[in-house]
């Protein structure tokens, strides 16, 4: 009996101390970072922007809304595009990333990853998935996406197949909403929905290695504007300076900024 009474105590006790660790984890608080402001770009009020990334020479951006999504390139982000594809009125843009010669666009809801020529956008091909499209990233072999959730997917880029699922997790909070993505020095950087925080996610175990507050850059940009979806979306490295452009959606401003730590 006794013996039957510490089998059944021992994965008890550890199932107790392995919540515990977990409960410990989740509830160790991050204070926001600080960060360095490089400098600032204006553009044009009226993107909603989806992805946004840099080559350290020109800019790919994608905008959203039904019958108003498109996808750009820019040398200078205030001036008209050099190139520009408008998607079918019944597809919604989402994030996008770039991977070798190829650029991925995500749709929010039609369950499609649309491939690019990444020189002349050409659409290559059309890649399937289940349930919604928010950001996209890569780390130079896998795609990584946010589909609103506070899980992450790593995917083929050749057939879009999950390899592995990440929850997000740390930092004092339940994190969900994840949206826009970037992979800077090893780290998966996320803008949250309607949260003008961004946060450092490590890729191997999900675990908040940091927070930056965007608050007072939104609030330069809108100058005191205020619209429901004018919310923080869109991050894109800038390799050759160091740090990390953001934006939001109908901000007519581009920031460049530097966090103290985390690989900077």
């Amino acid at each position: 009996m006794r013996a039957v009474l510490r089998s059944a105590i021992g994965p008890a006790i550890h199932a107790a101390f392995t919540t515990l660790l977990l409960f410990s984890s989740q509830s160790l608080a991050i204070e926001p970072g600080e960060y360095k402001l490089l400098e600032s770009k204006p553009r044009p009020g009226d993107h909603f922007t989806q992805g946004l990334y840099f080559d350290g020479e020109r800019w790919l951006e994608s905008s959203g809304l039904y019958g108003r999504s498109w996808l750009a390139e820019y040398t200078d982000p205030g001036a008209n595009p050099v190139r520009r594809k408008w998607l079918a009125g019944n597809r919604f843009a989402e994030g996008l990333a770039v991977l070798g010669d190829r650029l991925y666009l995500l749709t929010y809801r039609a369950g499609e990853a649309q491939v690019y020529n990444r020189s002349n956008f050409s659409l290559e091909n059309v890649l399937s998935y289940q349930g919604e499209g928010w950001g996209l990233t890569s780390d130079g072999r896998q795609l990584i996406m946010s589909n609103g959730s506070d899980t992450l997917t790593f995917r083929d880029p050749d057939t879009f197949e999950v390899i592995r699922r990440l929850p997000v997790t740390g930092g004092g909070e339940r994190w969900s909403h994840l949206n826009e993505l970037e992979y800077v020095h090893g780290l998966i950087w996320a803008n949250i929905w309607k949260d003008p925080r961004i946060i450092a996610i490590d890729p191997d175990n999900g675990e908040v290695k940091g927070i930056l507050n965007l608050e007072k850059l939104q609030q330069d940009s809108l100058q005191g504007r205020r619209h429901v979806d004018a919310v923080a979306n869109g991050i894109a490295w800038d390799r050759a300076r160091n740090g990390l452009w953001v934006t939001g959606k109908y901000w007519p401003k581009l920031y460049l900024i530097r966090p103290d730590g985390l690989g900077f």
